[in-house]
C-alpha cells in the first residue's frame, strides 16, 4: 500500500496550487493578527469568553497554513519547519493544561515561530528523515521561503 500512497503523499516534484502564495499570505496575516491578540489577551488577563473567537481564528488559520504545506508534499512534516510547528502546537496544548504558566508558554511559541520563520532556508528545509536539505527538484533552485 505504501507504493500507492508514496506518489500521492510525497510527489516529485511537489505539487503547486494556483494562488498558493496569496492564499498563504492571507492565512499567515490572519494567523499573526489573531495569535498576537490572543497572547496579549492572556497577558493582560482578558475575560476568557472574549478570547474564544481569537482562539478559533488562530487554530483555523494555522490549520490552513499546514494544509497548504501538506498539499505540496507531506515531507514538510519532517523538515525543520514542520517539526517546529509540531513543537509549537505541543507547547500550546501544554498551556491549556498548565494554565498558570500559559503566558510564558505562549511567549515561547511566539519566539519559536519568529526564529523558525527567519532562519535560513537551509535550516528550515533540513529533513530530519533524510539528513539533508530538501530542494525543489523541479527547478534545481533553493527551497521556497514558505513556512509556518
Amino acid at each position: 500500500m505504501t507504493s500507492r500512497l508514496g506518489p500521492i503523499l510525497f510527489p516529485s516534484p511537489p505539487r503547486s496550487l494556483p494562488y498558493n502564495r496569496g492564499i498563504g499570505i492571507g492565512f499567515r496575516t490572519l494567523h499573526l493578527l489573531a495569535s498576537g491578540l490572543l497572547v496579549g489577551g492572556h497577558a493582560f488577563e482578558a475575560e476568557p469568553q472574549r478570547l474564544v473567537g481569537l482562539l478559533y481564528l488562530t487554530v483555523g488559520s494555522g490549520v490552513g497554513l499546514i494544509l497548504l504545506e501538506l498539499y505540496r508534499s507531506c515531507d514538510w512534516v519532517y523538515q525543520a519547519m514542520g517539526v517546529l510547528v509540531i513543537l509549537k502546537t505541543a507547547i500550546t496544548v501544554l498551556a491549556g493544561f498548565w494554565w498558570a504558566q500559559r503566558v510564558p508558554l505562549l511567549c515561547i511559541v511566539v519566539v519559536l515561530g519568529s526564529v523558525g520563520s527567519h532562519m535560513p532556508a537551509s535550516y528550515r528545509h533540513y529533513s530530519v528523515r533524510h539528513g539533508r536539505v530538501l530542494y525543489d527538484q523541479s527547478s534545481k533552485r533553493r527551497p521556497s521561503t514558505s513556512n509556518l
